[in-house]
């Protein structure tokens, strides 16, 4: 399966879309998409990830990194759409408890706006 990965704000929070499998080859460009959002003056990040088949220990790692950069820069940083492949990746390193995971991006973008760092 291909990885695409596409990206676009919406009223100050950025929104990262990504689709087919986080690896160790796909996962750099998914940490080089995020990283400028905690750069620019974003309210929070959401990262879309119902269309992505499969994660491994790469992909996990470059979502904390998210949520590390998140905190430093005082940013929300939502998860959306997780399948039952991802979520259980998450929920095997009991980091499903330490991300903010919602089940679709309407839903993400709501707890933003009702949660504001």
């Amino acid at each position: 399966m291909g990885f695409t990965i596409s990206s676009s704000e919406k009223d100050g929070i950025a929104l990262v879309n990504v689709e087919g499998e986080i690896d160790m080859f796909t996962s750099p460009n998914l940490r080089d998409t995020l990283l400028p959002f905690f750069k620019k003056k974003t309210e929070g990040i959401v990262v879309d990830l119902s269309l992505v088949s499969f994660m491994d220990s790469s992909g996990i790692a470059t979502l904390v990194e998210g949520l590390q950069w998140s905190k430093k820069e005082k940013r929300a940083f939502v998860l959306s759409g997780l399948g039952k492949t991802v979520f259980n990746a998450l929920s095997l390193t009991k980091l499903d408890n330490v991300f903010t995971i919602k089940k679709n991006i309407q839903e993400a973008l709501d707890w933003i706006s009702e949660h504001p760092v």
